[in-house]
């Protein structure tokens, strides 16, 4: 199916790209390339092909563009002829034109990023063609005639449809890469195509029954036939003048470059300070609105005044225009009877016209009837004609003449209608000139008044928000000091409590250690896994033992820290419903209606049964003393102290993150434990890996 792109409407920065770019390329001096890429072109712009042909540009970029035809109406290939790279990538090209082959210079030719789905077979008249590239096109086959391209070195046909290969290609002995996709190739097969350049070329070759010889051989005579076009008689060989001018063209390239992003820059630069213009005219445009309202409001009464004197002049002038009108309508008039008339006379000559030809028709019949010799006849005719010519004469000149008269007449009535409005405009000129003099000088007042006025509230209203700002910034210090000295004092003494903690763990560490050395790192991290923090166990021994009773009963334990740290009560939960002890974290329907119908029979029972009520006592205070005796204390130390003491053995720098059973080593980071069979420390197998996550 056929792809219609709509055409978008360049940006202005693209705009302004184009016609840098364009001036650049005009420039005196300038090099051989014209770059118009990244300009949101639809079409290359007739100036393009106007410049390469003129200036001889050998190098034309158009890439990242919307181009859909690479030949526009009105032009023609011929105005590329000097082109030998041409650049097209990134664009919508649907086709290319049919007489490609007329760019007989064109060494590089690059379609990448396009929509092609077919080459024109006058391609194959590309002789000097060195370099082509139509990858991820729509591509489903190659015309025979890339066969003809007896210089080409590079092919890149990946990213297409193409399945088969033409067996001409292998008359291009100068090929030496050529890039394609081998697992969707036939022809020649996968195998083949896996197995390079070369390999590809002998199977065609083979296929067309022609001898296989490497490229380098036919490559001298392509690159001595390039290199003819700059120097002849060069004593260094074909291959130091294709260096030289290689060497030449990255030169001028990288000049190309400089020149550009230089200019880029000046051109950056002009647009900011021409901003920075707008904004300022801007600003001023504002301010001059605003002192045009102000005026505006004190104006009113002058301009009743004033409009009064004008309608009394406008009515004057709608008279005097009334009277111009009519005369131009009359005018008009007298210019459409002489049209009447002009046009009556061209019928007049065209019924003579008719005369002459019914006369010329007499004329042969009686010629024929009487046989008048030949040379009568020229004589009669000529006679005739004369007297024609002469009669179209003299009606052309009268109509001339009525003409310039009704011109004449035309243009002496509009020079009274222009000097009349000249001197109408004089008058009010004068009369608008007296009232702006009254106007500037009642103006001039009012601002001096109102500038005073202003200087001094703005000054008054300055030293207000000073002593407010002075006022808000102290009270904001002295909060902030404050909040700051106890926020301090409190880091101190948690600082002082960790680190009696932290004494008092490791000198119980460094007394157990030494007896049970052996499993001390997997019995730690077990004992760690299963104490409960000390605050939390307060909270649960600080729980009604009714509750503690259900919840064992119901089998639900571990719901024990959740309730402690919600500090819930018989009396609370017969408040809740089944939606609070899911927020709370009882995720079990079944097990919420439970509990809140248990804790429901058992406040049942205790009104009652008084007796059976808990004292209040017992639910706030626990029963625990306030400093637990050793036995309390976790007989590990808590993971932050054990990351803290641990390195991974193998690279030294990450903290020891996983345990390795069934030895019960932790001597490895997470990153570093991947790889390894074995422990590092002990050699035995590993049969587990534990990872462990140390708690904020």
């Amino acid at each position: 199916m056929p792809l219609f792109f709509r055409k978008r409407k360049p940006s202005e920065e693209a705009r302004k790209r184009l016609e840098y770019q364009m001036c650049l390329a005009k420039e005196a001096g300038a090099d051989d390339i014209l770059d118009i890429s990244k300009c949101e072109l639809s079409e290359i712009p007739f100036g393009a092909f106007a410049t390469c042909k003129v200036l001889q540009k050998k190098v034309l970029i158009v890439h990242t563009n919307h181009l859909t035809s690479l030949l526009p109406k009105s032009c023609s290939l011929l105005s590329l002829a000097t082109i030998k790279v041409l650049d097209l990538h990134d664009n919508q090209l649907t086709a290319l034109p049919d007489d490609l082959g007329q760019l007989t210079a064109l060494q590089v030719l690059n379609v990448e990023r396009n929509q092609l789905m077919q080459l024109p077979r006058s391609i194959g008249n590309l002789t000097q063609l060195q370099t082509l590239n139509v990858k991820d096109n729509k591509l489903k086959e190659l015309p025979d005639t890339l066969g003809e391209l007896r210089s080409l070195r590079t092919l890149n046909i990946s990213g297409n449809e193409i399945q088969r290969l033409p067996q001409m290609l292998a008359h291009v002995r100068t090929l030496e890469m050529l890039s394609l996709d081998a697992s969707a190739m036939v022809y020649p097969p996968r195998e083949v195509c896996g197995a390079g350049t070369a390999a590809i070329l002998q199977f065609l070759c083979k296929e067309s029954g022609l001898e296989y010889y490497p490229p380098s051989q036919y490559l001298l005579p392509v690159l001595e036939q390039d290199g003819t076009e700059n120097s002849r008689d060069s004593p260094d060989g074909p291959t130091d003048r294709f260096s030289r001018e290689e060497l030449e063209w990255q030169n001028r390239f990288s000049d190309y470059e400089k020149r550009k992003e230089q200019k880029m820059l000046e051109k950056l630069e002009f647009e900011r300070r021409l901003e920075l213009g707008q904004r300022e005219h801007a600003q001023l445009l504002q301010q001059s609105s605003s002192q045009k309202d102000e005026i505006l409001q004190t104006v009113k009464e002058e301009q009743s005044r004033l409009e009064q004197g004008l309608s009394e002049r406008q009515r004057h002038l709608d008279a005097e225009r009334q009277r111009l009108q009519e005369q131009l309508k009359q005018t008009e008039q007298n210019i459409s009877s002489r049209i009447q008339k002009l046009l009556q006379e061209n019928q007049r000559q065209k019924k003579s016209s008719e005369i002459l030809k019914s006369l010329e028709n007499e004329r042969i019949r009686m010629e024929q009837l009487m046989s008048i010799t030949q040379e009568e006849t020229e004589n009669l005719r000529r006679r005739e004609v004369a007297s024609a010519m002469q009669q179209m004469l003299t009606e052309s000149c009268k109509n001339r003449l009525i003409q310039m008269a009704y011109e004449s007449q035309r243009q002496n009535l509009v020079q009274q209608a222009c000097s009349s409005m000249a001197e109408m405009d004089e008058r009010f000129q004068q009369i608008l000139s007296w009232q702006q003099m009254d106007q500037n000088k009642a103006i001039s007042q009012i601002l001096q008044e109102s500038a005073m006025q202003k200087a001094a509230f703005e000054a008054l209203q300055v030293k207000k928000d000073l002593m407010h700002r002075q006022i808000r910034s102290q009270e904001m210090i002295s909060e902030q000091r404050w909040a700051l000295s106890s926020l301090l004092q409190q880091l101190l003494k948690e600082k002082q409590q960790r680190e009696e903690e932290l004494r008092e763990i490791l000198t119980e560490l460094e007394a157990k250690s030494e007896t049970r050395q052996e499993n001390y790192w997997l019995i730690q991290y077990q004992r760690l896994l299963n104490q409960k923090p000390l605050s939390l166990k307060l909270q649960e021994e600080g729980m009604e033992r009714q509750l503690v009773a259900l919840l064992e009963e119901l089998s639900a334990e571990h719901y024990l820290p959740i309730f402690a740290h919600h500090r819930l009560s018989l009396d609370l939960l017969s408040q809740m419903s089944p939606g609070d002890l899911a927020k709370v974290g009882v995720s079990e329907a079944g097990l919420q209606h439970e509990i809140l119908r248990r804790v429901q029979e058992l406040l049942d029972a205790a009104r009652i049964q008084p007796e059976l009520k808990p004292p209040t006592g017992e639910v706030l205070t626990p029963t625990a003393p306030q400093e637990p005796p050793e036995s309390v204390r976790p007989s590990a130390p808590p993971a932050e102290l054990e990351v803290q003491a641990s390195e991974c053995v193998v690279c030294l720098e990450q903290e020891a993150q996983m345990i390795f059973l069934n030895c019960g080593h932790v001597c490895c980071c997470q990153q570093c434990c991947q790889p390894l069979r074995t422990c590092p420390l002990c050699r035995q197998d590993i049969v587990q890996r534990l990872r462990i996550y140390h708690s904020s």
